[in-house]
């Protein structure tokens, strides 16, 4: 039995993983990893910034607090990163995933399963990334790895949970396998759709809650928006053909709680900067990093309009975003709308 058990643990830390990106969630979940022994490879865009976090052994940029373990291993090329992969774990920007699939596809081997950890709706084509993934490396189970997750606490080991989801139950389990230890719960789930729109939509209700704190409304007028923001991610994802109940789990309401109360959330940050005065512009040059939620505000603008959805919080972040309307008016706008029942 210890025999088998020991069989079994070296199958698992010979899974060669590659990490596509360095910004501060690929470097948390790379030490996860690391720290688990895996065998762990870095590639990013920046070939002096991996240098320097090669050198340094800490990512200063991103996640200075973290060190970087000896055994990871770092690589200039993104397909001499990949092309030995069991698992390749993607963690650049939501808008860069489709061409940095695209460079690097040829070379992943055709068991090898696709990791995402960004959460966005691709601008140009209004896909999820699931769908991209599928066009560009059809052979290849995709994951989508979301929930309530910092990769401020995550790389400091603090407890945190999310769900590994999956139209390949056995990728899914892997993955959950792979990255769960005693302080980072994995959950599989099958419902793709409501994962990836649950974890992209709370970026744009994050901006909305920072409207609110930075105009001063208090906790009531958070947790009204938050509630009827979560009621609209839902109509946009069961017309997608996601399920209600993936709304009130982990990469729903969880991760739509952490992202609008966090000082963490870089969504909510720049809500918070327009709330106050701030341009949109002047507001996400001022976070000094990317934004998820304005181009997922933007795409899920268009994809609502496109299938005739009712998102009025969405609608009036849009409008907040491309200067159409100040914070202020946004939110009188919306609570002047006409009178409803909450259940439609």
């Amino acid at each position: 039995a210890l025999r088998k058990r020991r069989t079994k643990l070296n199958k698992a830390i010979d899974t060669k993983i590659t990490v596509v990106g360095f910004g501060s969630w690929g470097t948390a979940l790379t030490v996860l990893l690391a720290n688990k022994g895996y065998d762990v490879k870095v590639t990013a865009r920046n070939i002096d910034h991996i240098a320097e976090v090669e050198y340094l052994r800490s990512n200063i940029r991103y996640l200075p607090q973290v060190r970087i373990p000896d055994s990871v291993k770092f690589e200039n090329k993104l397909n001499t990163a990949v092309e030995d992969a069991d698992i390749v774990l993607f963690a650049v920007p939501a808008q860069h995933f489709a061409n940095t699939l695209k460079k690097a596809a040829s070379s992943i081997p055709e068991d090898a399963i696709i990791v995402n950890v960004a959460k966005g709706i691709d601008m140009n084509s209004l896909k999820r990334l699931s769908e991209l993934s599928a066009e560009i490396a059809p052979k290849n189970s995709y994951v989508a790895l979301s929930g309530p997750s910092h990769a401020e606490e995550v790389g400091l080991n603090m407890p945190a949970g999310v769900v590994a989801a999956s139209k390949d139950k056995d990728a899914a389990l892997k993955i959950q396998e792979v990255f769960m230890n005693d302080r980072f719960r994995v959950y599989t789930h099958d419902d793709i759709i409501g994962v990836e729109l649950g974890g992209a939509l709370k970026n744009i209700m994050a901006i909305g809650a920072g409207i609110s704190d930075g105009l001063g409304y208090g906790d009531s007028a958070k947790a009204a928006m938050m509630t009827r923001g979560i009621a609209e991610i839902a109509r946009l994802g069961m017309s997608l053909g996601a399920k209600q109940e993936t709304f009130a789990g982990l990469s729903g309401i969880g991760d739509l709680i952490v992202t609008c109360t966090s000082n963490h959330s870089r969504n909510r940050r720049c809500g918070l900067l327009i709330g106050q005065g701030m341009s949109p512009k002047e507001a996400a040059e001022s976070i000094g990093m990317v934004v998820e939620g304005t181009s997922t505000c933007e795409a899920a603008y268009k994809l609502a309009k496109s299938l005739g959805v009712d998102m009025p919080i969405t609608e009036m972040i849009h409008a907040c975003l491309n200067s159409e309307i100040n914070a202020k008016e946004a939110i009188d706008v919306l609570m002047t709308r006409s009178p409803k029942d909450e259940r439609r």
